[in-house]
């Protein structure tokens, strides 16, 4: 084991004053909310975590893809005392503010397309999938969405409709909004036809085309495609190269594309969308999560002849783009740009994934490692020959983690997701890779000699 100078963890854990907030968590909070361990936050900054007893951890988690300037960023918190002093709230809804043309301007800026866009913002990322839901249905007329298996959108009725990752976030829950067609994603590595890439040629076009659109799907009354470039919650699954190239024949009959960047947005994978990577334009992209730092914010920026076809009272949201959200969203903005956050989660993306495939070489548990930047899955296997899926190990691992500093959670069944803040320093990434291996180590050698 290296010596730590970021990771400090004293004693059994959890610690006495998080087993009390724990106890009181699950007396007074909703128990439909789940968990990976019982860390309970005192205070973070940066890429590190305090707990209530003191001890400290290296986030690799980011809030789930939230905290993209970090914890507490100083610019950013300095921009919500600001605006928290002049005005907390008064409802874009119905009256206008400044920063929210800003924030609008330089959203239309970032995102690709040269045609002219606008911006509806909401609270979160399942009020974006619901907006673009109504908007791109609104705007074509039409009844139908298509949809991938394994994707993830959200758990509100409409979001849930076209989620398709767990049964769990939709028990209890069906009948959802009909008209939504799942098709199988393109899982390289659990391909769903058992083909190998690039040897298929991508047969996954062309069984969609044939056993969907000809056999059941009457494309002309279809309104959108929403995808994930990078599936999120169903494993951090990367479309093939040319994938959503090959797909755009479906925009020849007038089906709008939704890029859903809620996890791959704003810098994480390297560029301002993870749809960047695929060479295509979407018509409508989702913003949220790592969009204000922390604050709730969300966003689609769509093409303006779409959103104009809303009309005055047909879409609104009372709290979405709050004033004190915008200016964490600005300021968020801002540090990407003068911090060179992007180009930060490229390089140590870079150098980040190249400590995985070399972990994939040497443990047996380690079946596949994947994505762009800092959105890294690394899938953990019982064995590479068999692919058979390691939950329990998977989560043996954060459990080895929490215990020893690193905060890293699991993405679908069996994946662990690497999303540290996109300012984390390299000093800091190293020691968390380093706990990282350690646990897949103890895992390992657990695993192969039963």
């Amino acid at each position: 084991m290296k010596p730590r100078r970021f990771a400090k963890v004293e004693g059994k854990l959890p610690g006495p004053k998080a087993q009390a907030v724990v106890k009181k968590t699950a007396k007074y909070v909703s128990p439909s909310i789940s968990r990976f361990y019982p860390l309970a936050i005192e205070s973070a900054h940066g890429s590190l975590v305090k707990d209530v007893d003191g001890n400290q951890f290296i986030d690799f988690a980011a809030g789930i893809a939230v905290l993209s300037t970090g914890s507490t960023h100083p610019k950013v918190v300095q921009a919500i005392k600001s605006q928290a002093e002049k005005f907390v709230h008064f409802s874009y809804t119905d009256f206008y503010y400044e920063n929210l043309v800003e924030l609008s301007e330089r959203l239309v800026s970032l995102v690709p397309g040269s045609f002219q866009k606008m911006v509806y913002y909401g609270n979160s990322g399942a009020e974006a999938i619901e907006a673009a839901m109504k908007l791109t249905r609104n705007y074509t007329k039409r009844p139908l969405f298509l949809s991938h298996s394994g994707a993830f959108h959200g758990r509100t009725m409409g979001a849930l409709s076209l989620t398709a990752s767990k049964p769990i976030q939709r028990k209890g829950a069906i009948p959802l909004i009909p008209e939504v067609v799942h098709f199988p994603f393109p899982y390289c590595y659990r391909c769903p036809w058992k083909q190998t890439f690039p040897e298929c040629d991508y047969y996954c076009v062309d069984y969609f085309k044939e056993q969907y659109l000809e056999k059941f799907v009457p494309v002309d009354e279809v309104a959108s495609y929403f995808f994930e470039p990078i599936q999120g919650e169903g494993g951090y699954v990367p479309a093939p190269p040319e994938y959503f190239k090959k797909m755009e024949f479906l925009r020849k009959e007038g089906v709008l594309f939704v890029s859903d960047e809620i996890q791959t947005g704003v810098g994480r994978t390297g560029k301002f969308l993870g749809v960047e990577h695929f060479g295509i334009v979407p018509d409508v992209v989702a913003l949220a999560k790592g969009i204000a730092s922390g604050l709730p914010l969300s966003a689609i920026v769509a093409k303006a002849e779409l959103m104009e076809s809303w009309k005055p009272g047909q879409h609104a949201s009372t709290f979405g783009a709050n004033p004190v959200a915008v200016e964490a969203g600005l300021a968020t903005l801002d540090v990407i740009k003068s911090e060179h956050l992007m180009e930060n989660a490229k390089k140590l993306g870079v150098k980040a994934k190249k400590r995985f495939l070399e972990m994939k070489e040497k443990y047996e548990i380690v079946g596949d490692v994947r994505g762009m930047g800092l959105f890294v899955g690394v899938e953990i296997v019982k064995s590479k020959a068999t692919k058979a899926r390691g939950d329990a190990e998977a989560k043996q691992i954060i459990d080895y983690c929490f215990n020893h500093g690193l905060l890293v959670i699991i993405a679908g069944r069996n994946t662990l997701r690497f999303i540290p803040p996109l300012n984390i320093t390299e000093d800091v990434m190293d020691e968390g890779l380093d706990i990282l291996e350690e646990g897949i180590a103890a895992v390992n050698s657990t695993t192969t000699k039963a």
